[in-house]
């Protein structure tokens, strides 16, 4: 699967802390796992099912300035949470989401983008396992999915607290939702990102979200003294 705007805005907007332990499910090429260890993470522990996948994120891990604080699992991630001995303080997710949709032939693209292997339920079940009692589990999920995804959170205890709708121009409508929940019920704030003023230019929100993470926006930071 190739990277989209979508994921990296995503990965850019992380609610990440200084010094948190981020679990990363279904890391893919390992993208988000690297934005979290960027953005100050301490530890990120990157689970991913299928073995191209992982063996490309693990490449990307061991050749990025964040090697020791990145571990790529190659196992699905029911399997790692029943031997886990640790919560984390952040869990982060590009989950399949396809429910009941005609699939190619491609068994890797089906895998990454339908819900077989990892169903909402589980993914809920598994974070309310691994996050800590004041932890964000925070996921990018299509927007028409987001009543029916927060209402199992719900269920199970997870509180949404943040929502980001990220449409592609300002006469779209959203398409995929930035979701944050915590265990504890708190002021509930929504926003809406455009992500492009014209066809490929994008606009200042966006420009400054990825600006520390995309070369070609390199000659808009502003430069650091030693």
């Amino acid at each position: 699967m190739k990277i989209c705007t979508d994921a990296v805005l995503f990965g850019a907007m992380a609610p990440v802390n200084q010094g948190d332990h981020v679990l990363d499910i279904g890391t893919g090429t390992g993208v988000l796992a690297l934005m979290a260890a960027q953005l100050g993470a301490a530890k990120v522990t990157a689970v991913e099912l299928t073995q191209e996948a992982y063996q490309e994120a693990d490449i990307n891990f061991n050749n990025s300035p964040w090697a020791k604080r990145l571990e790529a699992v190659h196992q699905d991630i029911q399997s790692f949470a029943l031997t886990a001995d640790r919560q984390y303080d952040l869990i982060i997710s590009n989950p399949p989401f396809f429910e009941n949709h005609l699939k190619t032939v491609d068994t890797l693209r089906n895998t990454a983008r339908h819900t077989d292997q990892l169903p909402f339920i589980d993914l809920i079940s598994i974070a309310g396992q691994l996050l800590s009692l004041q932890g964000s589990f925070y996921l990018l999920i299509p927007a028409h999915t987001v009543a029916k995804f927060s209402a199992q959170a719900l269920t199970a205890g997870f509180y949404l607290v943040q929502q980001t709708d990220f449409r592609g121009y300002a006469h779209n409508e959203a398409k995929v939702s930035a979701l944050t929940f915590s265990r504890t019920a708190d002021l509930f704030t929504t926003k809406l990102l455009t992500i492009y003023e014209f066809h490929n230019i994008y606009s200042p929100d966006s420009k400054a979200y990825l600006a520390n993470f995309l070369l070609r926006f390199a000659k808009d930071r502003p430069v650091q003294s030693s």
